[in-house]
């Protein structure tokens, strides 16, 4: 596993699933993290606990922040500087998913909200880690295999959104690489996470694992163990690149 020695390292929606998993790895290879929650608080604090337990009471801070509220990542950015220091790392996680229905049926203020969360949010997020990091930095994107597969009859405005963050991983990596900072993404395919349950479909994961070609659904620890790699030094020679975590689909 990848090593920080005392790195700070900034998460968005870092209270449940893929961005818990992705704070606990971090503080397990010895990295410092500030991660940010919309609304659960008790979530936020159970990561918190975990990642305590593992780093000791100083390696971990949470911060209620909504990303679609430019204040609030100024905010989240600078408690991070304040807190820890130097920001080494990005993982632009906070993404929402809405319930699954065909194009045709979905209103405005559905896809509104999908957008704004996945596209303008990230886009914030995306420009405060531009703003802050230092040469060497990097940052991650977390998109989606939605991007590529289009989430027919199911999530196309979170497949279109996701495929704007792919946009978003290829521009950024060519404009801040003469700073030596890297940007990459992961694109997840059917995680074992709550967000299925958020879309109304709890049994998303059972119904397609297996028809993976693996024969299964991924495990979160399974996406943090690519973010953390992308991170760190090991791929110092690595922008502007997607890592597909998805069994195969």
């Amino acid at each position: 596993m990848p090593t920080f020695s005392d790195d700070v390292i900034v998460i968005t929606g870092g209270s449940r699933g893929i961005g818990r998993a992705t704070a606990l790895a971090c503080i397990r290879s010895g990295a410092r993290v500030v991660f940010s929650y919309r609304g659960n608080e008790a979530a936020a604090i159970e990561t918190v606990k975990e990642c305590q337990v593992i780093g000791g009471v100083d390696s971990i801070k949470a911060v209620q922040a909504d990303v679609c509220s430019e204040a609030d990542i100024i905010r989240l950015f600078a408690t991070a500087k304040s807190h820890f220091g130097t920001i080494a790392g990005v993982v632009n996680n906070a993404g929402i998913v809405a319930p699954s229905m065909p194009l045709a049926d979905m209103d405005a203020k559905r896809i509104r909200e999908v957008l704004d969360t996945n596209v303008f949010g990230a886009l914030l997020v995306a420009r405060q880690a531009a703003r802050d990091l230092t040469d060497g930095g990097a940052l991650v994107n977390v998109g989606s295999m939605a991007s590529k597969l289009g989430s027919a009859n199911e999530y196309v405005d979170y497949a279109a959104s996701k495929g704007a963050l792919d946009s978003l991983t290829i521009g950024l990596s060519k404009e801040l690489g003469p700073r030596h900072i890297r940007v990459n993404a992961v694109r997840p395919g059917l995680i074992d996470t709550e967000i299925h349950a958020s879309g109304g479909r709890p049994e998303r994961i059972i119904e397609l694992g297996p028809r993976c070609p693996l024969g299964r659904p991924g495990d979160a620890a399974e996406v943090a163990a690519s973010i953390v790699w992308l991170l760190s030094d090991a791929a110092s020679y690595v922008t502007g690149s997607f890592i597909d975590v998805a069994g195969g689909r």
